[in-house]
C-alpha cells in the first residue's frame, strides 16, 4: 500500500507534523519490502532465499550512546546509572523536530504492530524507519495486529540511521543516539542502522511500564512448553546457550529473548526471534538454521566466495552476526505464544573458572542472589583485550535495559518464585576439571540431558547436597551424566589448586554484590557464597 494522504504518521503526538516526505509505505507484505530493499541496492539474496543486509558502521548496540529523558515523572524513578544516562526534554526537543525535518523529499517506510501476546498487557506500536529493510525486522519482530488493522498506537519508534546528531548543540556524546521518552512515549535512533537498537528500545520500555502499573515482571530469557502444560525459562547472557537450551524438539518455543510474567502466566513481548548465527550449524542449532529462508533477514554476514552461500564462521565485518524472522518460522510453537506460572527457572552461565558445578538446586534466597548477579564469564576471542577469562555480571541477566533498580526486579522475582513454588536451578555450561586451557568444555549433550531430567521429574527423588562455598545443592546423581562430573572439585586434578580458583570467584561475586548490599534484605544476603577469609 502506498499512501500519503490517507494516514497521518504522528497523529495523537504532540510537536512538529510529519510532512513533505515523497512517499509512505505503509504496513507493506515482507515479499514486498524484499524487493524494495533489493531494487534500491541495499541489500542481497542467499541461496537459501534470505535477504542479506549490512548495517554499516555499527554492527551492534552502542549502550554509551542510549539515553532516557528525564523529566518531573522520570527525574525519581529511573536508576540512573552508566546505562540509563539522562538527557534533558530540550536536547530531545531539539532532536526530534529536526529528525522530522530530516523526513522531507524522502520515502518512509512505516508500521503498526504490538507487543506483549497477553491482550491484557497489550501496547500498540507505530514505528517509522528509513529503509525497508529495517521495516521487515519490526514485521518480524513486533506481533502481528489482525487484517482488519490496529487499533491507534500508544507508543511511536522513529528509526533515521542517516539523521545524525550535532552533539554540542543537541547533547548527546556522538552523532548516533538512541533516545526513550518515558513521558512522551516516544523512542528516536538516529545515525546507527543496528536494527537492535528498536527492539532493546522498546524492551527498556516495557521493563519501565510494566512492574509499576501492572505488576507485570520483565524479563530477558526464552521460554518453552511442555506436552502436558508445563512451561520454563532460561535466563542466561550472551555464550551461555538461551537460544540452543530452549529450542527442544519435545517441547514447543513460547519465544527466545523477552517475556513478561503476570498473575496469569507467562508471555512473550514479541513475534519473532533475533538470533545470533556466528557458527551456525544445522547439526547444532537445526531450527535456527532451517529459519533462514524466503522472509527472513541476515544481517552482516559473508558469502563464500563466488557463492551466494553464508559462510557462517566468517566474522570479517562482526562477531555480533545476526538473523531475524518471525516465530511461525519455526516447527515447535506455542499459538498464542504464552503459558502458565513456570514450573522451573534455569540461570544458565558459561564459567571459564571450570568452578560452579554442572547442575545445581537454588533456593528462593540463592536464586534472588544469582539473578542480582548475572554471572557468566568471557572468554579470549570474544572482545579485544581479553587474554584469559574475566568474569562477567550484568544485572538480573539484562542491566542494560532495567530503567528501574534493579531490587525492584529481584523482589518480583522472589515473590513469584515462592507464590508458585517454581523450582531454579543454576547450570554450567562452560568449563569443568580446570579453567578454560586446562579443563574441557562441558558437553551439550550432557547438559541438554541434566535439563530434561529435571522438566521430566527425574531428579524429584535425588539426594542433593550443599557444595562448597557457594552452598549450591548438588545432585548425587543425574541421568546421563556421569556422576563424578556432578562435583567440580572432584574432577580437578588438584583440589587445591579448585579450592584457590574457588576463593577467586568468591571474591568476584562479593565486590559484583556490594553496590546492591544496602538496599538487600537478609533472605538475600544469607545467599551468598561463604567468605573464604
Amino acid at each position: 500500500m502506498l499512501s500519503g494522504t490517507l494516514i497521518s504518521p504522528l497523529s495523537g503526538w504532540a510537536g512538529p507534523g510529519l510532512e513533505g516526505y515523497t512517499a509512505l509505505h505503509y504496513q507493506l507484505t515482507p515479499e514486498q519490502l524484499v524487493q524494495q530493499t533489493l531494487s534500491r541496492g541495499q541489500g542481497r539474496l542467499a541461496d537459501s532465499g534470505a535477504l542479506v543486509i549490512r548495517t554499516g558502521k555499527f554492527t551492534g548496540r552502542s549502550p554509551q550512546d542510549r539515553y532516557l529523558v528525564k523529566d518531573d515523572q522520570t527525574a525519581s524513578r529511573i536508576n540512573w546509572n552508566e546505562f540509563n544516562i539522562p538527557i534533558s526534554e530540550d536536547s530531545f526537543d531539539r532532536l526530534f523536530h529536526r529528525l522530522i525535518r530530516y523526513f522531507r523529499g524522502k520515502e518512509i517506510w512505516m508500521r503498526d504492530g504490538y507487543v506483549c501476546a497477553d491482550p491484557a498487557y497489550r501496547i500498540n506500536i507505530r514505528v517509522i524507519t528509513e529503509t525497508p529493510w529495517a521495516n521487515l525486522f519490526c514485521h518480524h519482530l513486533l506481533l502481528r495486529p489482525a487484517a482488519s488493522g490496529p487499533a491507534d498506537p500508544d507508543w511511536l519508534v522513529i528509526q533515521a540511521p542517516g539523521y545524525q546528531a550535532i552533539p554540542e548543540l543537541q547533547g548527546t556524546r556522538k552523532e548516533n543516539f538512541s533516545i526513550i521518552n518515558l513521558s512522551r512515549r516516544i523512542i528516536i535512533i538516529g545515525g546507527t542502522a543496528y536494527t537492535g537498537e528498536i527492539k532493546k528500545g522498546i524492551f527498556s520500555m516495557l521493563n519501565y511500564l510494566l512492574p509499576q502499573k501492572m505488576d507485570v515482571l520483565g524479563m530477558h530469557c526464552s521460554a518453552n512448553m511442555g506436552i502436558g502444560g508445563d512451561t520454563a525459562l532460561f535466563f542466561g547472557l550472551s555464550g551461555t546457550g538461551k537460544t540452543t537450551l530452549s529450542t527442544d524438539e519435545h517441547r514447543k518455543l513460547i519465544g527466545d529473548d523477552e517475556h513478561g510474567w503476570s498473575d496469569s502466566g507467562i508471555f512473550n513481548f514479541e513475534g519473532g526471534c533475533y538470533a545470533k548465527c556466528i557458527d551456525l550449524r544445522p547439526e547444532k542449532e537445526p531450527q535456527i538454521y532451517k529459519a533462514i529462508r524466503k522472509g527472513a533477514m541476515l544481517e552482516n554476514v559473508q558469502f563464500l566466495p563466488g557463492t551466494k552461500r553464508v559462510d557462517y564462521q566468517d566474522r570479517t565485518i562482526t562477531e555480533n552476526t545476526r538473523v531475524s524472522y518471525p516465530l511461525y518460522y519455526l516447527d515447535q510453537v506455542q499459538d498464542p505464544p504464552m503459558g502458565p506460572p513456570p514450573r522451573h527457572i534455569f540461570f544458565l552461565t558459561c564459567d571459564a573458572n571450570g568452578v560452579l558445578p554442572p547442575i545445581s538446586s537454588m533456593d528462593s534466597g540463592q536464586t534472588m542472589y544469582q539473578y542480582i548477579s548475572g554471572y557468566t564469564a568471557k572468554v579470549a576471542g570474544t572482545e579485544i583485550g581479553i587474554s584469559a577469562p574475566k568474569s562477567t555480571f550484568s544485572t538480573c541477566f539484562g542491566a542494560p535495559f532495567l530503567p528501574l533498580h534493579p531490587m525492584v526486579y529481584a523482589r518480583m522475582l522472589g515473590e513469584k518464585v515462592k507464590r508458585y513454588r517454581t523450582s531454579c536451578w543454576l547450570i554450567n555450561t562452560g568449563w569443568t576439571g580446570g579453567p578454560i586451557g586446562q579443563g574441557y568444555r562441558i558437553a551439550l549433550p550432557q547438559t541438554r540431558a541434566m535439563i530434561a531430567a529435571v522438566l521430566n521429574g527425574k531428579l524429584e527423588k535425588a539426594a542433593f547436597i550443599p557444595r562448597g562455598l557457594f552452598r549450591l545443592s548438588v545432585p548425587e546423581y543425574c541421568p546421563g551424566v556421569p556422576s563424578e562430573m556432578l562435583d567440580p572439585r572432584k574432577v580437578w586434578s588438584d583440589a587445591v589448586v579448585y579450592d584457590m580458583k574457588e576463593q577467586e570467584l568468591v571474591a568476584a561475586f562479593r565486590k559484583n554484590f556490594e553496590p546492591f548490599a544496602t538496599a538487600a534484605w537478609k533472605e538475600m544476603l544469607d545467599s551468598g557464597p561463604h567468605n573464604p577469609c
